[in-house]
């Protein structure tokens, strides 16, 4: 791999390779320029990338190869964004956009978005960039096709709207000028400005020139080795290709107990989801919430000696890096459970329906409130303490949480207070109904 250029909507591929012979990547997004850096690219280009619905690129993404000593290119979309970002740290930007945003001219995110067709059609962009709003209307002024003020009305106008409504005929009916509008729109295919793709287009030139000539050296700065960069590099380190003949034989044993294959299946989507919500909201694990995941780890696989925690590392085929990541991936569920907690109870009675349960429960509920309401909680009270050996010792078999108040909130009630009325209400229902556990 010599040159690698993540390119979507801004240029074609046939037009990248008019002027570049390069790999050629879809828009860049978390962990891809990590990636590119490992197969050791000559150098690495940024044009295009996800700004929203997929966690963007890490500037220390790009820090890492420039410390490695490749260059990184910026230009037209999320490049120039990040080179503005970046330039201090040796990144490399071009073009007008990088220049806007490194100057503060412009500053927000959506004046490159774009709305986008699928891989499959080329990504296809089915909006207009707002930075090619600014200039198609600025060279619309130089000729005399509208007035000055009039372009200050249809710029507003562009900016009010969310990057995906940006098309021409919706920021002239929105306008309210006097622009002549049929004059305007046919005068745009031949008068406006590809703001991006131009850029795009004078930062190939400057890759083509530097490997022609083969002799820059970026600036370097050392990335942090921090958590969650650790954690971001163990993540696509670990990546299991679909080939890997040792992942397939594994899972293909799991097919055989169709069941267990099932359940396992469903928890590993349902982890995914979470981890996608957890890098869609930036709400990645600290250190102590990852000392928090490994206790419950270590208490729950019964490994409470470094000895053992080694010694299930290596049997699970997983190194001190990946264990980390592991623990980080079981927190992202947590996160989004605190983040859906609104829409959680909902979720849990469809689920309580589809499994058959939902009647029995419904009726117990209800036998329970209306014993409940005819008991004095003063004076007929359980000790709370009676009711909380009862529920975990008798009922559960097991011993009380040192930690109370964290168990409260991982059952989604307000705190320990809350938790021990259910914990006293259940201990009284059961003993005038007489249920077992008593």
């Amino acid at each position: 791999m010599t040159v690698v250029v993540f390119v979507g909507p801004t240029l074609r591929p046939e037009a990248v390779q008019e002027q570049l012979d390069a790999t050629i990547l879809p828009p860049v997004q978390q962990g891809d320029v990590y990636r590119a850096v490992r197969d050791r690219p000559q150098a690495i280009g940024i044009i295009d990338g996800y700004f929203d619905g997929v966690p963007s690129v890490w500037h220390k993404e790009i820090l890492w190869a420039l410390e490695q000593g490749i260059p990184v290119f910026g230009s037209a979309s999320m490049g120039a964004l990040r080179a503005a970002e970046l330039a201090d740290f040796g990144m490399i930007g071009v073009g007008r956009v990088f220049e806007d945003y490194l100057s503060g001219a412009i500053a927000d995110d959506d004046e490159v978005a774009v709305l986008h067709g699928p891989a499959e059609l080329g990504f296809i962009p089915l909006s207009e960039p707002m930075v090619s709003i600014r200039a198609t209307l600025s060279a619309a002024v130089k000729a005399k096709v509208v007035s000055e003020d009039e372009a200050q009305i249809l710029l507003g106008a562009a900016k009010a709207l969310h990057y995906r409504d940006r098309v021409w005929d919706k920021v002239i009916s929105v306008a309210k000028t006097d622009t002549d509008s049929a004059t305007f729109l046919n005068w745009l295919p031949g008068g406006q400005v590809d703001a991006k793709g131009d850029d795009a287009r004078e930062m190939l030139a400057q890759m083509a020139r530097y490997l022609e000539a083969g002799s820059y050296a970026p600036e370097s700065t050392r990335v942090e080795r921090t958590l969650v960069w650790r954690e971001l590099r163990t993540r696509v380190d670990s990546e299991t290709a679909p080939h890997d003949p040792d992942a397939r034989a594994l899972v293909d044993e799991l097919r055989l107990d169709p069941a267990l294959y099932v359940q396992l299946r469903d928890r590993a989507a349902l982890h995914l989801l979470a981890r996608d919500e957890a890098y869609r909201i930036n709400h990645l694990p600290d250190r102590d919430t990852l000392r928090r995941q490994m206790t419950l780890h270590r208490r729950a696989a019964r490994l409470p000696r470094h000895s053992d925690l080694m010694e299930w590392l290596q049997d699970n085929d997983l190194t001190l890096a990946q264990y980390e990541a592991l623990l980080a991936d079981c927190s992202y569920k947590d996160t989004a459970i605190t983040a859906r907690a609104d829409e959680l109870d909902v979720a849990l009675l469809a689920q309580l329906r589809h499994d058959g349960r939902y009647g029995a429960l419904r009726d117990r509920a209800r036998r329970k409130a209306s014993r409940m309401a005819g008991l004095d909680r003063v004076n007929g009270s359980a000790n709370r303490m009676q009711s909380l050996l009862w529920y975990f010792e008798t009922r559960l078999d097991q011993a009380v949480p040192d930690d109370l108040e964290s168990h409260a909130i991982a059952l989604g009630l307000d705190g320990r207070e809350a938790f021990l009325d259910l914990i006293e209400a259940e201990y009284m229902f059961c003993r005038t109904e007489g249920e077992p556990g008593q």
